[in-house]
């Protein structure tokens, strides 16, 4: 049903802004599309972001280390067994993506094998079977395709305005403020659902995590160790449609504002954690 409802708010999200883009035509043509994009984010969408990253499939005698954490967490926790991807990117920083429990993946970067110890790293890999298991990586993954195809629209009025694209789709003339007004609205509307999805779900994720592992320290330790290293190196090549997914806001080294971060202040996760432990 939640998944129902945020597929429903952004394909009206999706018409709005192409109404005030396009006119009726407009409108039409974004509603066409996204309902070609729900179904194809269902389906298609943790492939997608993988992609995105150039992110590897590994086998248990390519990282049997990552393969034993991961797998002695499935089994403590009863659910199923995940595929498990590599970045080969400084950075630390990892996510989980799939449409449910039984299609899931969990990626990595070398940055972050490097930087833990086997507990921390088996906090992190709690915490992002934490989102498999609340079923949160299809909404954030869903989050991530229409944030970036919402951006996409921002950019093609801006490139129109720019190049005197002056009628829409009723061959009636474009009103500029209305598509100023799609320029701004429509990145801040998907970083609004960006937030809205993941902050409450991060600390959720904490909680789950540090159960499921039993080391509440250890990911408190990790969480401290990758905003230091996120801060240092941010991963530059990441996407801002998908920083949401990522355990750390990939971009805190640029991003000091925690109101408009979508994550939770690290600070507050960690002291979480901590009285977990405690």
């Amino acid at each position: 049903m939640k998944t129902a409802f945020f597929m429903t708010l952004l394909t009206v999200l999706f018409m709005f802004v192409g109404g005030l883009i396009g006119g009726r035509g407009g409108m039409m043509f974004a509603f066409i599309f996204a309902v070609g994009m729900n179904f194809f984010s269902y389906w298609f969408s943790d492939k997608i972001v993988l992609k995105m990253y150039k992110a590897v499939e590994v086998d248990e005698t390519e990282a049997p280390g990552i393969h034993r954490i991961v797998r002695g967490l499935t089994a403590k926790g009863g659910i199923p067994m995940p595929k498990v991807y590599v970045i080969h990117n400084p950075a630390p920083n990892a996510f989980a993506t799939g449409r449910n429990p039984e299609n899931a993946a969990v990626a990595v970067t070398t940055g972050i094998v490097d930087l833990l110890s086997d507990d921390e790293l088996e906090g992190v890999l709690a915490h992002e079977l934490a989102h498999i298991y609340g079923r949160d990586i299809l909404i954030g993954t869903i989050a991530a395709t229409f944030a970036g195809a919402i951006m996409m629209i921002a950019n093609t009025a801006k490139w129109a305005m720019i190049f005197g694209g002056s009628r829409n789709s009723d061959g009636e003339n474009s009103n500029p403020v209305a598509a100023i007004a799609a320029m701004i609205i429509a990145p801040i509307a998907a970083m609004m659902i960006q937030m809205a999805i993941s902050r409450s779900r991060e600390y959720i994720a904490d909680a789950r995590g540090a159960k499921l592992c039993g080391k509440p320290k250890a990911l408190a330790n990790a969480l401290r160790k990758i905003s230091g290293g996120v801060a240092a190196a941010p991963m530059d090549d990441a996407q801002p449609a998908t920083a949401h997914m990522f355990i750390m806001n990939p971009f805190s080294g640029r991003q000091a504002m925690n109101l408009f971060s979508t994550h939770p202040p690290v600070e507050e996760r960690i002291a979480r954690l901590e009285a977990m432990q405690g």
